[in-house]
């Protein structure tokens, strides 16, 4: 079966689906984007969309922000992705990307007086960092963009390279993911996560005025650490040297899931390995997403009709 996107307001082949050399945002990043997962659920033989309209909701704040505005609705947009899943019949872990560009062929820099152009694909995928045993970061020595340089609460394709260029600095020198700063040398993010540290019986993660993207993953491990283990969080700025003394460290997002982070600048994280919190949260959060956890079924979006049988 050949993969179907949708561009241009309607669904046509994934290698149909291109834009012209000279459209605005590949020549100077100006769009947004968002990431959402989808989980398969063999025993169910049902994909569920992983809190779908928060990312929507999200994407129409990074357009408020950049100036660009959506031909739809939240609703709308949610069903345009779940009717291409459904369409691809895609039956494994998939990456959905909702994606709001400047589409217009202009050369010049500016945001207004553009075309803006929406439109969504599909990839089969799995693990983001391949790190069974625990993921290996190192302290990037490319600072975190500032909100009033490239606003970081927004996902904007361009503000990007600050990420590309931090996790290739990591993987070169052999860690598996780069931790960023902030400009006033506080601890921020990953390339692409937020960041948690166990102190103690509390989880402690950078607050959004940190340059953070807010993320929903994040939420949702903040949500499940309250209501399943009686954890609180507490949102303050972190410094660098917290990153080694803390008891457990872990990154999250759409891509990254719940990662364990068991070391940092090549000094260990607790006891070095994946930490007792840690592995509680990642089992509670991978049961919510496929379904197995009915308290958190509104957080999924299923996209196939359940078959029943006659019995």
């Amino acid at each position: 079966m050949n993969p179907l996107a949708y561009f241009h307001e309607k669904y046509v082949p994934l290698a149909d689906a291109n834009i012209n050399i000279m459209t605005h945002a590949f020549n100077y990043g100006t769009g947004c984007f968002e990431g959402i997962r989808g989980y398969w659920n063999e025993a169910e033989r049902q994909m569920f969309l992983f809190r779908m309209p928060e990312h929507f909701q999200r994407l129409l704040a990074s357009a408020r922000i950049l100036g660009l505005t959506c031909p739809h609705s939240v609703e709308e947009m949610c069903h345009i992705a779940t009717e291409l899943v459904r369409r691809n019949d895609q039956r494994e872990d998939c990456y959905i990307r909702p994606i709001l560009y400047k589409g217009s062929s202009v050369i010049g820099v500016r945001m207004h007086n553009l075309e803006d152009h929406f439109a969504i694909f599909i990839s089969p995928f799995g693990k983001y960092i391949d790190a069974s045993d625990g993921c290996r970061c190192c302290v990037s020595s490319f600072r975190r963009i500032d909100d009033n340089a490239i606003p970081a609460r927004a996902k904007v394709t361009g503000g990007y390279v600050n990420s590309a260029l931090a996790k290739t600095e990591a993987q070169l020198n052999g860690f598996d993911e780069a931790i960023m700063l902030t400009q006033e040398g506080h601890v921020c993010e990953g390339s692409g996560e937020n960041i948690f540290l166990v102190i103690g019986d509390t989880l402690v993660t950078p607050p959004p005025s940190d340059n953070i993207l807010v993320g929903i993953t994040r939420a949702s491990v903040m949500r499940i650490a309250r209501e399943e283990l009686g954890i609180s969080t507490t949102e303050r700025t972190i410094d660098r040297s917290e990153l080694y003394s803390a008891d457990e460290c872990f990154m999250t997002g759409t891509a990254a899931e719940i990662t364990p982070v068991i070391e940092v600048d090549r000094r260990p994280v607790g006891t070095g390995a994946v930490g007792k919190i840690t592995k509680q949260l990642q089992g509670i959060f991978f049961d919510a997403v496929r379904g197995r956890n009915s308290k958190y079924a509104e957080w999924l979006t299923p996209v196939y009709t359940p078959v029943t049988v006659d019995r």
